[in-house]
């Protein structure tokens, strides 16, 4: 019998993987892991770690499986949280979720679960796993849930073929509800429990409350820049790649200023919330900052045209292929279907590869286009590469 180690996490599609798993007749082990012990900028009543302790020996006492703890707080903090001040400070945009599942949940976690001997690691992760041979060479995929609104196949873009190997993806191929419906017929305490929000492992946080345990609040101006203005000074050229992916800079004395701010590292592209600048038609939308000048530059409306780009660019050495059979070489190029963020619908797309990285240029331009967050792309139903989007 081949024993495999869930990460229970006290939620709900996790409990549902672990009894498949054990109907699959695995030997089946429950582990949880707790990762974060601070509470600073944690909302209240969102630091659910002793309930999400509880509820995964609950689930794990019903299953009647082994239930074991691993601390893994030290790691998380090195390569999770750290990254992410780290790349706040550069003004850029991380996503923790990405990183969670390459640099815990299938790195230590996993070796933690290989030292009790197991052949497996599995989660609650919305995807699935496929094997290929090619040239007789055996390629795991890493597939797409068959629940359009849940699959997180994105969240695991960062995977390499030695961690795809050890991984089981149990309630891939599950819509939620169904998941819900098989915890509830099994009496299982998680059934109804809510999915958890927020940076994975710490919870809802005030970001810049969060943030200002390594990052210095400092008051800057806040610069709008209007849509006919940046109409009249933009100008793309579609046939240089480079141009085409760099955001414009922008300039203070090209626009008004409307407010202050305590940091232009706090705020991202795209954001709305948290610029507290009223009298205004429209809301107004994150659409730059200079972390050199401490700017945060915005335009109102949710269309206004500075929140769009048409291509995207990922350095070398920041280019993952899950796939690297499929790898593109120097010169290639290739049309795939790409997103830049979770959840959003896939987006049409050509992929050039040249030798400083990866150009992904667009159909049709992309909203919010952001620096430190991870662009993923897929032949199909499956998840071949994925990078960190440079700037």
């Amino acid at each position: 019998m081949e024993r495999v180690v869930v990460g229970l996490s006290g939620g709900v599609d996790s409990s549902v993987a672990a009894y498949l798993l054990k109907q699959q007749g695995y030997e089946v082990i429950g582990m949880f892991m707790k990762n974060w012990h601070d509470t600073t900028g944690v909302l209240k009543g969102d630091c659910p770690f002793d309930d999400d302790k509880n509820f995964a020996e609950m689930v794990a006492r019903k299953l009647k499986i082994p239930f074991e703890f691993v601390d893994l707080s030290d790691e998380y903090r090195k390569r999770v949280v750290d990254y992410m001040f780290d790349e706040y400070s550069k003004g850029r945009t991380p996503n923790p979720d990405v990183l969670c599942n390459r640099e815990i949940k299938f790195d230590a976690f996993m070796n933690a679960a290989l030292k009790l001997d197991a052949k497996y690691v599995a989660t609650g992760h919305y995807c699935r796993k496929g094997e290929i041979n090619v040239d007789g060479h055996t390629y795991y995929q890493l597939l797409a849930g068959l629940d359009g609104n849940k699959d997180q196949s994105y969240f695991l873009c960062q995977l390499n073929q030695k961690q795809l190997a050890k991984a089981l993806f149990p309630i891939g191929h599950l819509q939620k509800p169904e998941v819900r419906r098989i915890a509830a017929e099994l009496g299982l305490a998680t059934a109804e429990r809510k999915d958890s929000q927020g940076i994975c492992f710490v919870g809802k946080v005030d970001l810049p409350v969060f943030l200002q345990q390594k990052l210095k609040s400092q008051q800057g101006s806040i610069v709008e820049i209007t849509a006919e203005y940046y109409n009249s000074i933009k100008n793309s050229d579609e046939s240089d790649l480079d141009s085409l992916s760099k955001p414009f800079v922008y300039n203070k004395s090209i626009g008004k200023k409307v407010g202050e701010h305590q940091g232009a590292q706090f705020y991202t592209i795209g954001q709305r919330k948290g610029l507290n600048v009223g009298g205004k038609a429209e809301p107004l939308f994150v659409i730059s900052t200079d972390i050199q000048e401490n700017i945060v530059y915005v335009g109102m409306g949710q269309n206004h045209p500075g929140l769009f780009r048409k291509a995207l660019f990922i350095n070398s050495n920041e280019v993952h292929w899950v796939r690297p059979d499929l790898k593109l070489s120097i010169g290639q190029h290739i049309e795939l279907m790409v997103r830049i963020r979770y959840r959003q619908p896939l987006q049409k797309a050509t992929l050039y590869s040249k030798d400083e990285g990866i150009y992904i240029v667009f159909n049709e331009p992309q909203r919010g286009i952001t620096a430190g967050q991870f662009a993923s792309w897929y032949d199909g139903e499956e998840l071949i590469g994925s990078g960190v989007i440079a700037e």
